[in-house]
């Protein structure tokens, strides 16, 4: 059996040299979105989406796919997400990214209220 391929540590916070950059947009909508619960909201409706579309299915069909051609004992979790990630990611339905992206512009004009 194959061993899954090491992530890169992640970087120490507490090197002295580092500069601290002030937030970016993205986080500073990131922890509003966190801050309110609208993150978690925004979540649970894409997994109910992806689920009613048959997002899931297919990507547990296309998981079993791999699995059953390179053999159970020869796959790691590492080479199903390489594989795996780029064709969910294309696959998603055009209308439920426009649904989410509507909910979070509708977040941000009401959080700069």
């Amino acid at each position: 059996m194959r061993n899954s391929v090491n992530r890169p540590p992640t970087p120490d916070d507490t090197v002295e040299d580092q500069e601290e950059k002030p937030p970016s947009l993205q986080d500073v909508i990131n922890i509003k979105l966190i801050e309110s619960g609208e993150k978690e909201r925004l979540m649970d409706l894409l997994r109910e989406r992806l689920i009613e579309c048959g997002w899931k299915d297919e990507m547990k069909a296309l998981c079993r796919s791999f699995i059953e051609k390179n053999g159970r004992n020869n796959v790691t979790v590492d080479d199903l997400i390489h594989v795996i990630t780029p064709k969910g990611r294309a696959s998603i339905p055009d209308s439920i990214k426009a649904e989410l992206l509507q909910r979070i512009r509708t977040f941000l004009v009401q959080a700069a209220v």
